[in-house]
């Protein structure tokens, strides 16, 4: 093999559903689970070299397919699950046993974000832009914003964010910075982007710089101090600066990296703990890789086709990774 040369592996998984997110307790780092697609829930417990399908018990077969599973979250052995129609799950063993959260039917939007933060603690995104935290397992959330995204848009809408006035009410692709608490959200058109961080009353928008609609948005290796990258219809890639301040609502300028997709949008960028290699997925089934810190990509040979859209790729630490992706695709990062 190659000295420093990477290699992505298929992983044998019983499903051909989408996988949409995957998470490893913090008490064994072994044991992990991946959410997806129709009911999809697999529980490794070999670190990711083989998956066995599971069901939550107090969902019936029946209900369970009906369910879009999007995000898992573990801190210790506490996890959470949310899905589509909106439905909330949590343990408190590393997933033997699952209680089903109630949802305030008068939650403003569905939850498109968890994140576990430590014993019955959690916080919660909605696609309204509600951020609710928890620290009795769920049976009480209180809210972190003061007002709905909708509403802080009708207020500012003479700021001159462009695009706001045609905002749907809706935020997709909510990412999270682990160190700050901070979030970075898509307006679900693609239309401009909104950042929120603790202890501000509502999120502000900014505008995008491109005519491009916004496909994808995240943080430069994990952290919101380190600017951020969006990739924009039509394949195109660009990051900000570092040490931007996110409280101000004007456009934040991007640079454009020069990435060869023919086309193909951007789905996910991802960065290697540690080090100056980055990996993006390319609709059409293609891996490219930087090994500078996103400024110049070249395409993955070793993978080549995979035939199948990976949505995520998420690294677990320095020496470990895994691409999800449609028709059951999982693909484990072995550094050679």
């Amino acid at each position: 093999a190659v000295k420093g040369a990477v290699q992505w592996v298929q992983v044998p998984v019983e499903t051909d559903n989408t996988i949409y997110d995957i998470a490893f307790t913090g008490t064994d780092p072994k044991h992990g689970w991946m959410v997806g697609s129709r009911g999809t829930v697999l529980e490794t417990v070999d670190g990711g070299s083989s998956w066995q399908p599971r069901s939550f018990q107090n969902l019936s077969p029946e209900d369970e397919i009906n369910y879009r599973f999007e995000k898992i979250s573990f801190k210790g052995n506490e996890g959470w699950v949310i899905g589509k129609p909106a439905l909330m799950l949590h343990t408190k063993d590393g997933g033997k046993s699952w209680e089903r959260i109630p949802l305030n039917p008068k939650l403003p939007g569905d939850p498109v974000n968890v994140t576990a933060l430590g014993i019955d603690s959690a916080e919660m995104v909605t696609s309204a832009g509600a951020v609710y935290t928890t620290t009795n397992g769920g049976r009480n959330w209180k809210a972190e914003v003061k007002e709905t995204i909708d509403a802080t848009l009708n207020r500012t809408i003479s700021s001159g964010v462009s695009g706001a006035s045609y905002f749907t009410g809706s935020i997709i692709e909510v990412n999270r910075d682990p160190a700050t608490g901070g979030y970075v959200a898509i307006s679900s058109r693609g239309n401009f982007f909104l950042t929120w961080q603790p202890g501000q009353d509502f999120w502000i928008p900014h505008g995008r710089d491109s005519s491009r609609r916004i496909q994808a948005l995240g943080f430069v290796s994990g952290s919101m101090n380190n600017g951020l990258w969006m990739s924009t219809r039509g394949g195109g890639l660009a990051f900000s600066q570092k040490g931007i301040d996110f409280a101000t609502a004007e456009t934040i300028p991007f640079e454009k990296r020069d990435i060869k997709t023919g086309g193909y949008g951007i789905l996910d960028v991802s960065f290697r703990p540690g080090s100056q290699e980055a990996w993006a997925s390319l609709g059409g089934g293609t891996l490219f890789k930087s090994e500078d810190a996103g400024k110049t990509w070249a395409k993955d040979k070793i993978i080549d086709k995979i035939g199948t859209n990976v949505y995520k790729i998420i690294f677990i630490d320095e020496t470990t990774a895994f691409a999800l992706g449609g028709n059951g695709v999982v693909l484990r990062y072995q550094p050679v």
